[in-house]
C-alpha cells in the first residue's frame, strides 16, 4: 500500500460520508463538493499510475463498460434533450458514478484499504439507523440539515430526506455484512460483531416501513444460497428458506408491534398495490413509446410527464420511481442497452471467471464478494420501486460496493512491463480530463440551481401567505429573490427555469409598485423570452410570458400562451387556473369559458385554494350584474 493508495481511499470515504449525511447529497450545493472530491481523487490516481515503478498491468476491464453510456449520456444532454439545464447536471451524476467504479477498480487494490471503504459504507449505515431511532421514538420531526421534517413523520429516514433512500444504502450493505461473519476462518469475535451489525441494520431496516426494500431483500436473500452458493442443492434450498423464515418471522414481528407497520401493510392490500407510481410509470412507458430509440432526451421525465399526466393526479413526479423505466423514457432503448446492458456484462464476466476462490482474506473472500453481489441485486429490484441512482449518495455507495464486489470475483493476471505500463496514467487522466470539461458546462448550472432553488421557495411562501404579508415586507422578498435569480442567469444563461423564476419575480414586483408596472412588467416578458428559447416544451414558461403580457394590456397575444400552456399540460389544474385568470380579465363573451375553465381547474384539483379565490370573484360579478 502507498500514500496514493490511502489518500484516494480517504477522498472515496470523505464523498461517501459527505453525500450520506447531506440528505443524500441531493441539492446542488452539496453535489458540487461530491464532484469535487472525485475529481481529486482521479487527479490523484493519474499521478500514483504515473509515479508507480516496476511491472504495473492495465486498468481493469470492468470499468470501460460503463464509459459508452456516459458518452451516450453526453450525446443525448447536448442534441437530444430539450432541458439541458437538467441535462447536464444529470450527466454528471452518471460521470461520477462511473469516475467513483473506476476509482476504487484500479486505485485500492489492497484488502485493508478495501475493507476499510466497506467498514465506512457500514459505519454510515448504522449511524442512520441511531438517528432513525432518534427520529421514531423520541424527536419525530428532527433532521440534520434544512429545520424539521414534515413528512414521514412515523417513518425514519435516518439522514437522509426519505426513508426509501436510507432503504436503500442499508440493502447494499446488509448481505456483505452478513457474509462477513459467516465466512470461513472468521475469528468468533468477528462473528459476534458482524452478527449484532446485521441485527441492528435490519431493525433500522424495518423502522423505514419501506415495503419494496423489504420484498427486495427477501428475493435476494432466497436467490443467495441457489445463485451464489455451492454444494448439494437440498443444503442450497435449505438455506435459502431459512433466510427467508428468518426475514418472514422478523417481518411478521414488525406487524404486531408497530401500527405504522399494520398501516402501510394495509394500505397496500386495500388498495391493491401501489396508487401514484402506476400512473408514473405508464406516463414513463408512453414518453418511452413516444421515441422509443434515442429516448426523448436527459432530465426531460419530469417536464414531458404532463404530455401523459392522469386527470387528478396531482403530484409533481420529478422522476418515475422506477429507474429502468426512467432510463427508458429519457435515453431510449440506446441509452438502456448501454447502461444496464454494461452492468449485466459485468456481473456475466464476474461469474463466469470465479477467480476468488483462493482468496479467504477479510473482504475479498469468495463469500464476502458473494454477499457484496446479493446486496446490489437487493438495490437493483428496489430501483424497479425508486430512484436510488438519482441520489449522489446511493450512486457513489452503489458504485463502491460493485467495485469491491468485482475485486472479489474478477481478478486479473500479474502485471508484465509493457507498452501499456509506461502509459499506465493516461485513462485515469482521461476521465479526469472529461470529467472537467463537462464540469465546466454542468458546474455553473449547478451553482445557478443553488441560487435559484431558495429565492422559489421565498417567492412560493410569500404567494402561500397573501394577505398576510404587508406590501413592504413582499418588495424586501422579492428584491432579495430578483438578486438571487440575476445572479442565477448571470452564472447560467441556458439555465431555462431561472430565467422563468426570475419572470414570476419581476411580474410579483409589478403588483407591488404599480408606478413602474409597465417597466417590471416589459423585464418580466424579456425574462420569460429568453425561457422559452431555451425550451418550448415547459408550460410554466408559456405561462410567465403570458403573465408579463397581460400585465402590458396585451390581452390578445397572453390568451395565444396561456392556450399553448393548458395544451402543453392538458391535465395540469395551474395552467387551468392561469387561463381562467387570464379569460376574466376580457370582456362579457369571456366569462362563460372563463368560468368553465375554472370549473376544470377545481376538477382537476379540489383543492387548489386560488381557485376558490377567482371562483369568489366571478359570483361578486354576476352578483352586480
Amino acid at each position: 500500500m502507498s500514500r496514493g493508495e490511502w489518500l484516494l481511499t480517504g477522498l472515496v470515504a470523505a464523498e461517501l460520508v459527505w453525500s450520506t449525511v447531506t440528505f443524500g447529497g441531493y441539492r446542488p450545493e452539496f453535489r458540487l463538493v461530491a464532484y469535487a472530491l472525485t475529481g481529486a481523487a482521479l487527479l490523484v490516481l493519474a499521478i500514483q499510475r504515473a509515479r508507480e515503478r516496476g511491472p504495473v498491468g492495465p486498468a481493469h476491464p470492468a470499468g470501460f463498460f460503463l464509459l459508452p453510456f456516459v458518452g451516450w449520456a453526453a450525446l443525448n444532454a447536448a442534441l437530444v434533450s430539450p432541458v439541458p439545464w437538467l441535462a447536464w447536471p444529470e450527466w454528471l451524476g452518471w460521470a461520477n458514478l462511473a469516475a467513483l467504479f473506476w476509482i476504487v477498480l484500479n486505485g485500492i487494490r489492497s484488502g485493508r484499504t478495501r475493507g476499510l471503504l466497506f467498514g465506512v459504507l457500514v459505519g454510515l449505515a448504522l449511524a442512520g439507523v441511531a438517528a432513525g431511532c432518534y427520529q421514531r421514538f423520541m424527536q419525530p420531526a428532527w433532521q440534520p440539515w434544512g429545520g424539521a421534517r414534515t413528512a414521514f413523520l412515523d417513518r425514519a429516514s435516518g439522514t437522509f430526506a426519505i426513508p426509501n433512500s436510507f432503504a436503500g444504502l442499508i440493502l447494499l450493505v446488509v448481505p456483505g455484512a452478513a457474509a462477513l461473519a459467516f465466512r470461513r476462518g472468521a475469528r468468533e469475535t468477528e462473528r459476534v460483531w458482524w452478527v449484532w451489525v446485521v441485527a441492528v441494520l435490519l431493525v433500522g431496516l424495518g423502522l423505514t416501513i419501506s415495503r419494496g426494500a423489504w420484498l427486495a431483500l427477501a428475493i435476494a436473500i432466497a436467490a443467495w444460497p441457489l445463485a451464489a452458493g455451492r454444494g448439494a442443492w437440498r443444503r442450497r434450498l435449505a438455506l435459502s428458506a431459512l433466510g427467508v423464515l428468518l426475514l418472514g418471522g422478523g417481518a411478521a414481528w414488525l406487524y404486531r408491534q408497530s401500527p405504522a407497520v399494520r398501516e402501510r401493510i394495509g394500505f397496500l392490500v386495500r388498495d391493491g398495490g401501489e396508487v401514484t407510481r402506476p400512473a408514473m410509470w405508464q406516463g414513463a412507458w408512453r414518453l418511452f413509446r413516444d421515441a422509443p430509440v434515442f429516448g426523448n432526451g436527459a432530465g426531460s421525465y419530469n417536464v414531458l410527464f404532463e404530455r401523459h399526466r392522469p386527470e387528478g393526479f396531482r403530484d409533481e413526479p420529478l422522476y418515475a420511481h422506477n429507474e429502468y423505466l426512467n432510463v427508458l423514457a429519457d435515453h431510449g432503448a440506446t441509452g438502456a442497452v448501454l447502461l444496464f446492458g454494461g452492468w449485466a456484462a459485468i456481473a456475466w464476466r464476474c461469474r463466469r471467471r470465479g477467480d476468488a476462490a483462493g482468496r479467504s482474506g477479510g473482504i475479498d473472500s469468495r463469500t464476502v464478494g458473494a454477499g457484496l453481489a446479493a446486496g446490489l441485486a437487493a438495490f437493483a429490484l428496489q430501483l424497479g420501486l425508486d430512484f436510488h441512482l438519482r441520489i449522489p449518495a446511493l450512486a457513489a455507495a452503489f458504485a463502491v460496493v460493485g467495485a469491491l464486489a468485482v475485486a472479489a470475483r474478477w481478478r486479473l493476471p500479474e502485471p508484465t512491463i509493457s507498452a501499456a505500463s509506461r502509459h499506465r496514467w493516461l485513462p485515469a487522466a482521461g476521465l479526469g480530463l472529461g470529467l472537467a470539461v463537462v464540469a465546466g458546462t454542468a458546474g455553473p448550472l449547478l451553482v445557478a440551481d443553488a441560487l435559484r432553488r431558495p429565492a422559489r421557495a421565498e417567492i412560493d411562501r410569500l404567494g402561500a401567505l397573501g394577505s398576510a404579508v404587508t406590501a413592504a415586507q413582499a418588495k424586501a422578498v422579492l428584491a432579495a429573490s430578483r438578486a438571487a435569480l440575476e445572479r442565477a442567469v448571470e452564472w447560467a444563461p441556458r439555465h431555462g427555469q431561472a430565467w422563468s423564476d426570475l419572470s414570476y419575480a419581476i411580474a410579483l414586483t409589478a403588483r407591488y409598485e404599480p408606478e413602474r408596472a409597465g417597466e417590471w412588467a416589459r423585464a418580466a416578458e424579456a425574462a420569460a423570452e429568453r425561457a422559452l428559447a431555451l425550451s418550448a416544451v415547459c408550460s410554466e414558461f408559456r405561462i410567465r410570458r403570458g403573465v408579463a403580457r397581460d400585465l402590458q394590456g396585451r390581452w390578445a397575444e397572453a390568451g395565444a400562451d396561456f392556450f399553448a400552456a393548458v395544451e402543453i399540460a392538458k391535465a395540469d389544474a395551474v395552467a387551468w387556473y392561469y387561463l381562467a385568470d387570464h379569460l376574466a380579465r376580457g370582456n362579457e363573451v369571456s366569462r362563460e369559458p372563463a368560468e368553465a375553465a375554472l370549473a376544470y381547474c377545481l376538477k382537476l384539483d379540489p383543492n387548489f385554494a386560488p381557485a376558490y379565490g377567482l371562483r369568489d370573484q366571478f359570483e361578486k360579478r354576476r352578483r352586480k350584474s
